[in-house]
């Protein structure tokens, strides 16, 4: 079986670099298609408060046969619940959801500044990291004047700040931030939801090194050192997506992809999301 490289996390938890994402998978699919996923190969099941599928994510996980202590999973709070007493109750639903003993990472989904105090909502994140049924804690949508917030306020440095990254959104900004303050980055929508496919950039590499144009991408965000969870409820694109660790890209080829960045977000920015209700 292929090796995924892992990543030491500022805490000393270690997680892998690729993993597989259930955004958007329906929760009567999210069991079989992560069961799918755990018999490929990977070992980071990437989930939210808000997808409403964390069930499905425990039960492929407990069925997988696998060892409880060689699935990462990591969960995130939903936006109505950045409260104290609304955070922790959330967080106990997740736990039952997934039903796994404990949770490898819970990440803020998003910062909401415009209505809620992200600080207090971190210091709850703290308490429920001290509570130990959490390995660790991080942030998600961050920007760098949030995290800087977080320092000036908080004791803890987030393990992990996952934010929208692609070719059109090289996000280089927040992801320097992260690197100088030992935060890991997530890249969320890494293949543009499928518009690197259409890009003659990515098809001409693609079509040199004998790979699809979305796997040239994952492979560039791996050789930029971001973590990644590409999601398909179709196995055969799930193994695709996994086949990345036999083949690099060339220091040109990293940065004619890298060059392709435009600032297009196919999301929301952070300092303008505001809606609480998802």
């Amino acid at each position: 079986m292929t090796s995924v490289p892992v990543i030491t996390l500022n805490n000393g938890v270690t997680i892998p670099q690729l993993g597989f994402g259930v955004y958007q998978v329906p929760p009567e699919q999210t069991r079989e298609s992560t069961l799918a996923a755990l018999e490929v190969g990977y070992r980071h099941i990437d989930t939210a408060q808000m997808y409403r599928n964390e069930r499905g994510v425990g039960e492929a996980v407990r069925e997988s046969g696998l060892a409880r202590e060689d699935v990462f999973v990591t969960s995130k709070l939903n936006n109505p619940y950045q409260t104290r007493d609304d955070a922790l109750a959330a967080f106990e639903r997740t736990l039952a959801e997934l039903d796994l003993g404990y949770l490898d990472l819970f990440l803020i989904h998003w910062p909401l500044p415009t209505v809620r105090d992200y600080v207090e909502t971190w210091k709850v994140m703290e308490e429920i990291l001290a509570g130990g049924r959490v390995r660790a804690i991080g942030v998600s949508n961050f920007e760098p004047a949030h995290l800087d917030r977080l320092a000036a306020e908080t004791e803890t440095v987030p393990a992990i700040n996952q934010i929208e990254a692609h070719p059109y959104l090289t996000n280089d900004v927040v992801r320097a931030y992260n690197q100088a303050h030992g935060i890991a980055t997530e890249a969320w929508a890494p293949i543009a939801k499928g518009k690197v496919a259409d890009d003659p950039v990515i098809k001409g590499i693609a079509a040199r090194v004998g790979r699809t144009p979305a796997q040239v991408t994952l492979r560039w965000h791996l050789q930029r050192g971001d973590i990644v969870f590409p999601k398909s409820i179709t196995r055969s694109r799930v193994e695709e997506n996994f086949a990345l660790f036999d083949f690099e890209l060339s220091d040109e080829d990293v940065a004619a992809i890298t060059a392709l960045n435009t600032d297009a977000r196919i999301g929301p920015h952070p300092d303008a999301m505001d809606r609480v209700n998802t």
